[in-house]
């Protein structure tokens, strides 16, 4: 007597899946390669998640579009760039410390196509439209059998020590910047398209088998699969249990068979051996509680960025057992629903056995094999060949015949990562008075900058004090600033009052940025402050009236000083909101008071190059705000003038008395300017006030006092005499 068994690995749920084990009628597969010992595992749905760097970890072949870890299989040190600000008047410096790192990230043991979106710590660093979010470089070796080494780890490991890894697929980064992740390399997760679309089971099967399966007959697709574990058995069978599938001997091959294949049409002559009595017949329905209550099928989804998707089958009747399906592929919700229901169904024929007997014609019958009998209704797999005095027994199990159909389903609601561009970045340098109480004593620009898009972040800086000739790293922008551009003419308007009458507008660079109001309390506290054109505003009304326009209205002027500025701005002149944490220092030499200054910054989403600022700051960090009120008044023959000195160092008025002085010494300079072109007189006095001939200011003199510090002297007050 022989016989001859179609092993079912599992339970009756994930199908038989198991495979012809063993020689089966002088089969000759290969064991070692195929079928190893059991105890084996496949794939897991967990096991992609994590990004490894152990020595001998397994790497996935990779078929379809799948998000997976990958292994860091070379790497440098942390790389460390410092950088010193000032920390203000009588403060230390700050010294700054910023972490880069460059490594390789093995993917695929097989070769791919690309490499899509790239999420670290959970957020996208790399967008669809292949959009890097920090900065890095960036290579991708896609696994080719012609792939040469890379050429950073040549550099670093020399010739003979840098692989190519050939056939299989890996991506370098290079200096990547550590800042968003807390200065350490973040757990790296990547979309990786291996293959044009979705791709059959069988096939999958076939590239697995290294030559000895044939798959052609299960074409049920899968979106994405990762062939993972500690042997190619147990991928086969998780192949399989997905697909309903189950193998069965073809000669020196194993064929991957499913419900839909073609069957063998047999007969059941209820043959016996010769000299026993009776016939072989027998059917066996098992009670309906052997049947799963409910399927449930976990699964990656790709309209979850790849996150775990559940879907659930459920029968009616008695019963309360639960089976859970996890299976690594990538599917969408439809795809795990349908699965579901199907494994249900399959569930639900198989309670249904039967034993027939055939001559030894039957001999023609494998186990595996699909058949129909005559007379009796649907398809039946043969998990059971016994051959006894030239009788084939077969012990068959009921198919689910049922056409297959697609079930709908939801992902349900998608919480997935902003992909937002990068953009090219806009950039803003200028020059304030000191925004705090504390003078500088030395001078400084400040660049606020931003992106056209929402993703934007930061940009690398550079400064040059000759012309461009030279440039020296300045560190990198601060957090992206609200930046825009005016779009309503300003008039001017005194900083000694209230605007109330004046509605501005600005567009801002992207719908991203947004504005808010601030009452008195906020505003006296030194809420809202922006730069328009020259001059520095607060409002306490913003209104949204578009995407990206805003209308501002309860308006100060000229604050800080700037009120020279008030009312020549034109239209597309820079709106800057004033933010501490969005605005980088630039420190300067006072030998650069007066003379050009570039400031370059570069951006990953800069592609048509760097954006290029010059300016010329005039010492407004630094030097002493001009006076206030000068008012001239008859003193006899002689003409008294006086103004009110105002400080670098004393913008809140907190004693309401009088302003500090901010300066080594107080001194001012007053430029006495005739009608008629004839030269200007000037005078130095160290009080706020002067007496002067009348004759030498007549009708139509100009007055411009200034005030003198120790960088430089103020911006003029000026009077013109009636």
């Amino acid at each position: 007597m022989a016989t001859v068994i179609l092993t079912a690995v599992g339970s009756v749920v994930g199908g038989p899946i198991g495979g012809a084990i063993g020689a089966i009628l002088g089969q000759t597969i290969d064991r070692g390669v195929l079928f190893k010992p059991k105890g084996r595992q496949g794939p897991r749905l967990t096991e992609l998640a994590v990004q490894t760097s152990s020595y001998g970890t397994p790497i996935p072949q990779l078929f379809g579009t799948m998000r997976v870890a990958g292994t860091v299989i070379w790497s440098t040190d942390l790389i460390e760039t410092k950088a010193k600000s000032s920390g203000g008047k009588g403060q230390p410096s700050v010294t700054n410390f910023s972490y880069a790192a460059s490594f390789a990230v093995l993917l695929s043991a097989r070769p791919i196509i690309e490499i899509g979106r790239i999420w670290a710590d959970g957020k996208l660093l790399r967008g669809a439209g292949g959009d890097l979010k920090t900065s890095t470089g960036f290579r991708v070796h896609l696994g080719g059998e012609g792939q040469a080494p890379d050429p950073l780890i040549v550099a670093a490991e020399g010739a003979d020590l840098a692989p190519a890894h050939r056939g299989c697929a890996y991506a370098v980064f290079e200096m990547l910047q550590l800042a968003d992740y807390g200065n350490r390399i973040p757990s790296l997760t990547f979309e990786v398209i291996a293959d044009p679309g979705p791709v059959a089971i069988g096939a999958m099967a076939e590239a697995l088998g290294d030559g000895l399966i044939d798959g052609s007959a299960v074409a049920m697709p899968l979106s994405g699969f990762a062939a993972y574990g500690d042997g190619t058995r147990g991928v086969l069978e998780t192949l399989a249990a997905a697909g309903g599938a189950w193998f069965s001997p073809s000669g020196a091959m194993l064929t991957m068979r499913d419900a839909e294949g073609p069957a063998h049409p047999i007969e059941d002559v209820g043959a016996a051996a010769q000299g026993a009595r009776g016939e072989r017949r027998r059917r066996a329905v098992a009670p309906i509680g052997t049947v799963p209550q409910t399927i449930t099928v976990a699964h990656y989804d790709p309209a979850r960025d790849y996150q775990t998707g559940v879907q659930r089958a459920r029968r009616p009747g008695a019963g309360n057992r639960s089976d859970r399906i996890d299976l690594p592929a990538a599917i969408d919700a439809a795809a795990a629903k349908t699965m579901a229901d199907r494994t249900l169904a399959r569930a639900e024929s198989g309670r249904e056995r039967r034993e027939i007997a055939l001559d030894w014609r039957g001999l023609r019958i494998v186990p595996g094999a699909t058949v129909t009998i005559a007379g009796v209704a649907g398809r039946w797999r043969v998990a059971r060949w016994t051959l006894e005095a030239m009788v084939v027994a077969l012990d068959l199990v009921r198919l689910d015949d049922h056409a297959p159909a697609s079930s709908p389903a939801s992902s349900g609601r998608v919480l997935a990562s902003a992909d937002s561009v990068h953009g090219p970045t806009i950039m803003h340098v200028f020059e304030l008075p000191v925004l705090g109480d504390r003078p500088l004593d030395t001078a400084r620009l400040l660049v606020a900058a931003a992106g056209a898009s929402p993703g934007w972040r930061r940009a690398a800086l550079l400064t040059s004090m000759d012309g461009g000739v030279g440039w020296t790293a300045a560190g990198s922008t601060a957090a992206p600033a609200t930046i825009g551009a005016l779009v309503t003419p300003v008039p001017e308007r005194p900083s000694t009052l209230r605007d109330l009458a004046t509605i501005i507008e600005v567009e801002l660079a992207h719908g991203g940025m947004a504005l808010a109001s601030a009452d008195d309390s906020a505003l006296d506290s030194g809420a809202n402050l922006a730069l328009l054109g020259d001059e520095l505003i607060q409002f306490g009304q913003a209104e949204q009236i578009g995407v990206t326009r805003w209308r501002l209205s309860r308006l100060l002027r000229g604050r800080r000083g700037s009120e020279a500025a008030a009312g020549k701005q034109a239209i597309g002149d820079r709106f800057v909101l004033i933010e501490d944490d969005s605005l980088t220092t630039i420190e300067l030499p006072l030998a650069m008071l007066g003379s050009g200054v570039g400031v370059m910054a570069s951006g990953i989403g800069d592609v048509a190059g760097p954006v290029r600022v010059d300016v010329v700051p005039s010492g407004a960090s630094v030097r002493p705000p001009s006076p206030a009120h000068v008012r001239v008044r008859e003193n006899g023959a002689d003409l008294s003038i006086d103004w009110v000195r105002r400080s670098r160092a004393g913008w809140r008025w907190i004693d309401g008395v009088d302003a500090p002085l901010g300066e080594e010494s107080e001194a001012y300079s007053v430029d006495v300017h005739p009608p008629g072109g004839s030269g200007p007189l000037r005078i130095e006095t160290t009080q706020p006030t002067l007496t002067i001939a009348g004759d030498a200011a007549p009708s139509g003199t100009m007055i411009a006092v200034r005030q003198r510090g120790a960088s430089g002297e103020s911006p003029p007050a000026i009077l013109l005499l009636p």
